[in-house]
């Protein structure tokens, strides 16, 4: 028997087809399989059957990292870095190692990047915004904590996050740093307390390490990030923003964490958490505004037989590293597949 229409335009085998290229004049009882949707279906003489998905299951390696926060404004702490969940090399926090997902072909998932958050304003206790969260099906990260801003007693709220914000430099009260989640990052580091010539903003907390405390006429550093080989190289992601310093009393500025952190300033608005890392950003100085964090990053790990289908929304792109593809999403929130 030759290959007629009514074994699916295109077709080398008999019954194997697409969802578009099923066979013209199809007889009861015919039978295929669609090789994009993994369903097999039957001619019932004047409709095909509703059909059985048979999976097309395999492993899908990711990391997901959140939008930074941003730092405080007027002396403020730095932002935290938004979440890190990865399950190549390394992950955020203090947590194992997170397990590769399951995915079917044929079927839809939604990836999100998380924005990085923008800086709190040059006004006194201006605390910074948090990040936004970044997602890949189930798996989430949390956006980074918002620095807190000096003020004249206390500081404001500092934010909590996937790692948290840095504690605003405060002439009473207190100034302690926001708390990070345990499998995604670490806490910020303490602002100084006391006479306005010591005032330092702590740093924002990193992926593998919380951030610096204030001292006597130092800032604190943000934690650092930490590196994932899943695309192939070693890259670090998700560090801390760096304290702003006092420019009255020459006090020194934190510096940003590796992964991406901003540095604090002194005498100029702190340095953005750099984009796709999910760095915090870096404290502003005296009278000066915050600075926005990095945004996030998705990236994801899977066989070089598989093809994924980026939907609207969403920008990335795909390179062939051994026997996986990776993609990498920079911007955008939208589904992907896989054939």
């Amino acid at each position: 028997m030759g290959l007629d229409s009514g074994y699916g335009i295109g077709s080398i085998k008999p019954g194997v087809c697409t969802s578009t290229t099923r066979p013209a004049s199809p007889y009861v009882g015919q039978t295929i399989f669609e090789t994009d949707t993994f369903t097999m279906k039957v001619w019932l003489g004047t409709e095909w059957s509703n059909g059985t998905v048979h999976s097309g299951t395999f492993s899908v390696d990711f990391l997901v990292v959140a939008g930074g926060g941003a730092s405080g404004g007027n002396t403020g702490g730095g932002g935290g870095a938004g979440g890190m969940r990865c399950t190549v090399t390394a992950t955020g926090g203090s947590g194992s190692l997170e397990s590769a997902l399951a995915v079917t072909a044929g079927t839809t998932y939604t990836v999100t990047v998380g924005a990085g958050a923008t800086g709190g304003n040059s006004g006194s206790g201006s605390t910074g915004a948090s990040g936004s969260n970044s997602s890949f099906s189930t798996i989430t990260s949390t956006g980074g904590g918002g620095g807190a801003g000096r003020t004249a007693g206390a500081q404001t709220t500092v934010g909590n996050g996937g790692s948290g914000g840095g504690g605003g430099g405060s002439t009473s009260g207190s100034a302690p740093g926001g708390t990070g989640n345990s499998n995604e990052g670490f806490a910020g580091g303490t602002g100084v307390v006391g006479a306005t010539s010591n005032t330092g903003g702590g740093g924002g907390g990193g992926a593998s390490a919380v951030g610096g405390n204030a001292g006597s006429g130092k800032a604190g550093d943000g934690g650092a990030g930490r590196a994932t080989s899943i695309t192939g190289s070693s890259v670090t992601y998700a560090g801390g923003g760096g304290g702003g310093g006092l420019t009255s009393s020459g006090g020194s500025r934190g510096f940003g964490g590796a992964g991406g952190g901003g540095d604090g300033q002194n005498g100029a608005i702190g340095t953005a958490g750099t984009a796709n890392t999910g760095g915090g950003g870096g404290g502003g100085s005296d009278s000066q505004a915050g600075s926005a964090g990095g945004s996030g990053v998705v990236i994801l790990r899977y066989p070089n037989t598989k093809t994924i289908t980026i939907g609207a929304g969403l920008t990335g792109t795909t390179a062939t590293v051994g026997d996986n593809k990776v993609t990498t999403f920079t911007v955008g929130s939208g589904t992907v597949s896989w054939s």
